[in-house]
């Protein structure tokens, strides 16, 4: 998904989200000829009566519907909403302190 993500980005997606078309989506790619595709972020852009139609943003390299098809509903398995730079770890481990919290109040209850 470069130039949107790099490696080395964080991202915040949840898994079973219904999927938005115009969002980056976290899919499962049909395995080609060398075997198994590794899980890719994909930008969901629409749905067919095949499924569910997924595009990169670099035209230069990487695979998508273009080649491969549409996606069934099982192969789009979360919905990337929060995408982040390393640099803003910290935040997320913030984020995650206060999650920790708030389940430690509430299991005081």
């Amino acid at each position: 998904m470069e130039p949107t993500y790099v490696h080395g980005d964080v991202l915040l997606a949840v898994y079973g989200a219904q999927p938005r078309i115009g969002d980056p989506h976290v899919v499962r790619l049909p395995d080609g000829p060398e075997g198994p595709r590794p899980i890719a972020v994909k930008r969901v852009t629409s749905r067919g009566p095949d499924g569910w139609w997924v595009e990169r943003d670099s035209t230069r390299e990487g695979v998508d519907s273009w080649l491969v098809g549409a996606l069934a509903d099982d192969a789009v398995l979360a919905r990337v909403l929060w995408p982040r730079k390393p640099r803003h770890v910290a935040s997320m481990r913030r984020c995650r302190t206060l999650v920790a919290t708030f389940r430690k109040k509430r299991e005081k209850r």
